[in-house]
């Protein structure tokens, strides 16, 4: 007999989670939240009454869709190509509102995905329409390529864009990416996707000014079908199996290209080797974005202040020993790259630079800290010095951007790898 344990405020998550995987009447132990803050003695006391429910669960008869063996449900965006749309003046707003009533977008105006504009996005791509590229995580629905073209067209991809987007579905699919973590935490993770190649090229993907910003828009659509994606496919609809906190904006886009003509250094996928001809997607689990302005116009000095902005207490990087990424401008790479700084290099001193006292953190964390790192770095106390990543080739540098010394801190999840695909073009 199996039973799920959920604290009260995820119990909307543990029954998406059971339904989606086809156990919807799968019992559920409930822990009083929030129980980081209560006593020892209280913990006890929650811990007991929890065992006695989860023994009372297990005692009773097995309700139907409760046992292993379910079925799984597929998601319902995966048909809307075979609904009728009107062709009638009033089909768009129609389609809107029958999409937000089924919860296909994410609050802003989607294109319906009639059949001809399916078929047109299908024409890019030589890999048949029932090909499962992954099955996305919390749900685990089949991502197939024609559920991918749906959500391409419900994002307002041109479908020369469809390449780009299958291999990020299969980046995003890989163990290390951990996307199950990812898609339900409460922490506000988002996919950020990179581009490299001459496929960035061709679709006009932005990866000078306002890269991260609005206004191209391949970078707008790219971004956002993936996020359609992982809601409509992998299950993650707020407040449901997404938990975010607060969430963030790069859950409705985040995507760029890498500058590789004002790069000094190997662009990130012939650093991670692919052939600089190939066209190529990166994935990110990343927190957020940071802006670092600074004049230095000295590499030591720069370096410096990058690697200060990096280090702060609350950050799940210190914890788990993680994968913080850097976007820099041209013109602060090109005051690396002039002082005779290589991007291994600069990466060794960001780590060397970007050390902590282990003490600062806040005692929970440092606890978790301890549970996380010990079988790495041994016994942690308050004066244990922590790294912001277990090597100092895990930290992630990609150089984009226009005009202006700001570079970006991205910080990541924590529990997560970056991973990158080759695009396979039709």
């Amino acid at each position: 007999m199996a039973v799920e344990v959920c604290s009260s405020a995820f119990v909307p998550l543990g029954r998406a989670q059971a339904s989606a995987l086809g156990y919807s009447a799968l019992p559920i132990a409930v822990v009083p939240h929030p129980f980081g803050t209560v006593s020892r003695e209280e913990v006890r006391v929650m811990a007991q009454e929890c065992v006695t429910q989860i023994a009372e669960h297990a005692c009773a008869p097995i309700s139907a869709g409760s046992a292993v063996g379910g079925q799984q449900q597929e998601p319902v965006a995966g048909l809307c190509v075979k609904l009728e749309i009107p062709s009638a003046p009033d089909a768009f707003t129609a389609f809107n509102k029958l999409a937000r009533e089924k919860r296909w977008s994410d609050g802003l105006p989607v294109v319906p995905p009639t059949v001809e504009r399916v078929e047109a996005m299908l024409a890019h791509t030589k890999r048949a329409r029932n090909e499962v590229i992954a099955r996305l995580a919390p749900a685990f629905c089949a991502a197939t390529v024609e559920s991918i073209a749906i959500n391409a067209v419900l994002a307002g991809c041109d479908p020369e864009y469809l390449p780009v987007l299958l291999a990020a579905v299969e980046a995003v699919a890989a163990v290390d990416f951990n996307l199950q973590s990812i898609q339900s935490t409460t922490n506000p993770a988002a996919v950020w996707i990179i581009v490299n190649g001459p496929i960035s090229g061709k679709l006009g993907m932005n990866a000078g000014g306002n890269c991260l910003g609005e206004g191209v828009h391949a970078n707008a659509s790219v971004g956002r079908a993936l996020r359609l994606l992982l809601r409509n496919i992998g299950g993650a609809l707020p407040g449901d199996m997404d938990r975010a906190t607060h969430g963030q904006p790069g859950k409705f886009s985040f995507c760029c290209a890498e500058n590789e003509a004002k790069n000094p250094w190997e662009p990130l996928h012939v650093e991670r080797g692919h052939k600089a001809t190939d066209s190529a997607v990166t994935v990110v689990g990343a927190e957020g974005t940071m802006n670092m302005c600074t004049l230095a116009k000295n590499a030591d000095d720069l370096i410096r202040v990058l690697a200060d902005t990096m280090r702060h207490a609350p950050s799940n990087e210190y914890v788990h020993g993680s994968e913080p990424w850097l976007l820099l401008c041209p013109e602060h790479a090109d005051i690396i790259n002039d002082a005779g700084i290589s991007k291994a290099e600069l990466k060794r001193r960001l780590w060397k630079e970007s050390k902590m006292r282990a003490g600062v953190m806040a005692a929970e964390d440092f606890e978790r800290t301890q549970a996380s790192r010990t079988s790495e770095l041994g016994p942690i106390g308050p004066d244990t010095i922590l790294t912001i990543s277990k090597k100092p080739e895990e930290i992630g540098i990609v150089v984009a951007g226009g005009a202006g010394a700001h570079s970006v801190y991205i910080p990541c999840f924590g529990n997560t790898r970056s991973v990158t695909r080759r695009v396979m073009e039709s």
